[in-house]
């Protein structure tokens, strides 16, 4: 009988520091001589101005194409036959999760190394061996599961700190549940984000990435209302990006992501952010799990210093259909999904009434101000 192993899966180089666009070719070096750069519209030419005129010095070809918004499979193929065109030997990324995704992909299917360089810290996507792919008109279309891990992930603290607030506080969100779920799917004993079992170093690092939320948030809110890059932010954003991806993979999900996924169902919440909607899924794990009143009073403690939104109204939603609502429990209980990692036997209505105890233990903690 064969037994499923326990894994950690992890980028093979992660680089944090300040000023490292211009220090492309660096890292860029380690993988080929012949990059194709997918980048975003936003920072097209800052790429062009900083980071090739490095690459030609090192004797590193590159061509920069501009990313088409969505990562489609269509989109995946184009920008493939154009690497293919011009004989590129690694795949450069940079910008939010959708172009990150799309280098992914693309490297992928030409068994090319991926360097990948975010714009946003809204959440742990570089990290991981996944990229999700979309229909043209934005809908979902699937997952497509990597073999491994991107070769090198870049956190330049000067382009993250500079990005809107709201997307560095969604990164906190996601990473706020990544502990919590890793420590229940560890207990069941669960299916990790790779399809293996849990493992002790998994949980470790999720652990450590709570911790490191813990310690910076306050000052860490300081630095990004300043734009400005503080020690206490540098190790949020390690947390966000590294922690919380390398932690989530290896160590699993359970409920919170669960209920992210349903939210998808609620029209109101269409534009709420990834990791805002796992916010509210994790306060929804936690009532399921009857965690201790400690506990949750600095998981919200950590909501609201990131400024994160509380309850369903703060996201957005004008009024509680029940109807939406059981939709959402039953696509979070779908059988496959990570609620399947939770310690006990789950129901959709479980769920549907852990959701609205959730939102009013929230609406409780609102008004503590």
């Amino acid at each position: 009988m064969s037994v499923t192993p326990r894994t950690v899966t992890s980028p093979k180089k992660f680089y944090i520091g300040k000023g490292l666009l211009g220090q492309l070719s660096e890292y860029v070096s380690d993988f080929g001589d012949n990059a194709f750069i997918i980048s975003d519209e936003f920072i097209l030419n800052r790429v062009k101005e900083e980071a090739v005129p490095g690459l030609n010095e090192n004797s590193i070809k590159s061509h920069v194409e501009k990313f088409n918004y969505e990562c489609t499979k269509q989109e995946v193929q184009r920008l493939a036959a154009l690497s293919e065109e011009n004989h590129a030997n690694v795949i450069v990324g940079i910008g939010g999760g959708k172009t990150l995704d799309s280098a992914k992909a693309t490297a992928y299917h030409l068994k090319l190394p991926v360097v990948l360089y975010p714009t946003i810290a809204s959440t742990d996507a570089p990290c991981t061996a996944l990229a999700v792919l979309y229909k043209e008109d934005g809908e979902f279309d699937e997952y497509l599961f990597l073999p491994q891990n991107p070769d090198a992930v870049i956190a330049d603290m000067n382009i993250l700190s500079a990005a809107p607030a709201r997307f560095f506080s969604a990164g906190v969100g996601d990473a706020l549940a990544t502990y919590f779920e890793a420590r229940t799917c560890y207990a069941s004993d669960g299916v990790n984000l790779v399809l293996k079992k849990p493992s002790r170093t998994g949980l470790g690092l999720a652990e450590l990435c709570y911790t490191m939320l813990r310690e910076n948030i306050d000052a860490a809110m300081g630095a990004i209302d300043n734009k400005i890059v503080t020690p206490a932010l540098q190790q949020i954003v390690e947390a966000t990006i590294y922690l919380s991806g390398v932690g989530a993979e290896a160590g699993g999900l359970a409920a919170a992501h669960a209920v992210n996924n349903g939210m998808s169902a609620v029209p109101d919440l269409h534009k709420v952010q990834h990791g805002e909607k796992v916010v509210f899924g994790l306060l929804t794990q936690l009532v399921l799990e009857n965690a201790p009143k400690a506990e949750i009073d600095e998981v919200v403690r950590i909501i609201k210093t990131a400024r994160l939104p509380l309850t369903l109204a703060d996201m957005g939603l004008k009024n509680f259909v029940e109807e939406e609502w059981r939709t959402v429990a039953k696509i979070a209980c779908a059988e496959g999904d990570t609620m399947g990692n939770m310690t006990m036997e789950v129901s959709e209505d479980d769920v549907y009434q852990a959701m609205i105890a959730a939102n009013a233990m929230a609406e409780r903690y609102k008004a503590q101000a």
